[in-house]
């Protein structure tokens, strides 16, 4: 039986990706002639028409489409298998491909990363920041290694392990009644004047959680795409807002005219999970297990309320 080879799962994928031969040659290093042809051995091998061709545009068929999906996975698992032979030699050197979500990124990076080159001056890390769910796509792609996320969240049965854990802080105008308090419940809280994250940002769900709300406890005529404009709208007078504790000492909070009281927490459910989330077949246990111990460690040195 012939099988396809790995060079034609990538023509084939990044086609579908690019959605231009052009494109797509330039990402794999090679002639449009030689990607086309690439592709139509592929097609000729495996008896069905992978892409749907027009003067302006290249389209996958369904089945193309189901192919590339698999393909990437394939790609994916021979990238992992690379990476396993090499971590054999020294686990802790080489490239590693971070994803981090923008609730995490800005206030854990800057603790986390000086820590991280001195324990591990061999390890190259490259960063990619987006919301949690685009991570996911990434990670089961195999553009990216592993993902720091805050849970809970759907992992879709990738292997993740948490590192810290931290409370939340209510935010509010400084002339707010409740801004002089010592401590606020969740029911304390005026859920008419709650804002949040806008949909797609795990910080919403885990604001909601927190204070043991439904999805509709909001005010529905605010929502914010960051936490800094969520902030600027506190400072303005528009409402009340969750942030995590990572974030109270950030110049952002510290130079906002806001009030910041402690959530009261109650069972440890008024706090998120902070984790590495990664594919089973990336076999750099190493490598993982001595990043997770460095960024706790490295949270515990802080004033930060994180423990591992």
């Amino acid at each position: 039986m012939r099988l396809p080879t790995l060079r034609q799962l990538q023509y084939l994928t990044s086609v579908v990706e690019e959605k231009h031969f052009g494109h797509a040659a330039e990402k794999c290093f090679v002639t449009q002639s030689t990607l086309s042809a690439g592709i139509q051995d592929l097609e000729q091998l495996l008896e069905v028409s992978l892409l749907e061709r027009t003067n302006r545009k290249v389209l996958p068929t369904p089945i193309g489409e189901e192919i590339a999906s698999r393909a990437q996975q394939i790609l994916s698992l021979s990238e992992d298998l690379v990476d396993l032979a090499q971590s054999e030699k020294n686990p802790l050197s080489g490239r590693i491909q971070i994803g981090v979500i923008p609730t995490i990124s800005p206030f854990l990076l800057p603790k986390v990363l000086p820590s991280v080159r001195k324990q591990l001056p061999n390890l190259e890390i490259v960063l990619i920041e987006d919301q949690s769910e685009r991570l996911l796509d990434r990670l089961e792609a195999g553009s990216i290694d592993v993902a720091v996320l805050a849970f809970p969240f759907n992992t879709r049965g990738l292997t993740h392990r948490v590192f810290a854990k931290e409370p939340f802080w209510i935010a509010m105008p400084k002339s707010h009644k409740l801004a002089k308090a010592k401590k606020l419940k969740a029911a304390d809280l005026p859920t008419n004047e709650l804002l949040l994250l806008a949909e797609g940002h795990c910080m919403r769900e885990h604001a909601l959680s927190a204070c043991q709300l439904p999805a509709s406890a909001q005010r529905k005529s605010v929502q914010a795409t960051s936490l800094y404009t969520l902030i600027e709208m506190v400072a303005s007078g528009l409402g009340i807002t969750l942030i995590p504790d990572m974030a109270i000492n950030s110049d952002m909070v510290s130079h906002s005219d806001i009030s910041l009281v402690p959530l009261e927490n109650n069972n440890n459910q008024a706090v998120r999970e902070i984790g590495l989330v990664w594919r089973p077949s990336f076999r750099r246990t190493a490598t993982l297990e001595q990043l997770a111990k460095t960024f706790s460690d490295a949270l515990a040195d802080t004033d930060y309320s994180l423990r591992a």
